[in-house]
């Protein structure tokens, strides 16, 4: 079954499609990253839904660049694994492509993909509070926390979206829009829970596309795929990519 849903999606690719993949933290965990919640969330005895809050950078700036300065210098010693670079290679390759991703780690940049709508932000830039500019920042560690702005001395923060905050609107409509027009969506290491990410696959699959998910676990997702593959995303989409590149 698995085989020749393989080769099934495959030869979707070679029509060359419209394509939306939308990417969670599984993807990620592949290169080491870990998710930072639950037991492997811990830090210094807090928890990530402790420390990722406007209220908690209010409150204790230093505590929370600490630790998304440790966070950084974990995400720096990883390196993309094969998912992220056949993801980078089909985007070369597939006109319409679009990568929609939950993840701040920066790795599908460093593997190479362009197209990207980043939901949650990215770890590697940093926003002042004082003239809301966001700029790259790959110091690790910093050389001082908090950070301040080299222009004008004003605070730093992550450019990340923190619990209670709102995706950033024109994101949040260009992931929509892309799903809406794609016709063919991955959704790859999500778990399908957290919103408005997670009703992204379902606006596809309302607007016609077919829906593969990979992941290791079964999410709420599964039963609305066209293919749900409950394993690692880098081997399947290795075994993919090579029945994409087999001659019939």
């Amino acid at each position: 079954m698995q085989e020749k849903a393989v080769r099934e999606i495959a030869g979707l690719l070679r029509k060359k499609p419209r394509v939306a993949v939308l990417t969670g933290a599984g993807i990620s965990a592949e290169s080491g990253i870990p998710t930072f919640r639950g037991k492997d969330g811990l830090w210094k005895q807090f928890r990530a839904e402790d420390l990722a809050t406007p209220e908690a950078f209010e409150r204790d700036p230093a505590l929370v660049w600490e630790w998304y300065d440790w966070r950084r210098g974990i995400i720096a010693g990883r390196e993309p694994n094969a998912g992220h670079l056949i993801l980078a290679r089909w985007e070369d390759e597939l006109p319409g492509f679009v990568l929609i991703t939950q993840n701040v780690d920066g790795l599908h940049r460093r593997a190479g993909s362009k197209n990207i709508l980043e939901l949650h932000g990215n770890i590697w830039q940093v926003r002042c509070l004082e003239e809301s500019t966001v700029s790259d920042n790959f110091e690790s560690p910093f050389p001082k926390i908090p950070p301040r702005c080299p222009a004008c001395g004003g605070l730093l923060r992550p450019n990340v979206v923190w619990f209670g905050e709102a995706l950033p609107r024109l994101i949040l409509e260009q992931a929509q829009a892309a799903c809406m027009t794609a016709e063919l969506v991955f959704v790859i290491g999500t778990s399908a829970y957290v919103q408005p990410a997670a009703s992204l696959p379902l606006v596809a699959a309302e607007a016609g596309a077919k829906i593969v998910e990979i992941n290791p676990d079964y999410t709420p997702l599964s039963t609305y795929a066209d293919h749900s593959f409950h394993r690692k995303a880098g081997e399947v989409l290795v075994e993919i990519d090579t029945a994409l590149r087999d001659a019939d």
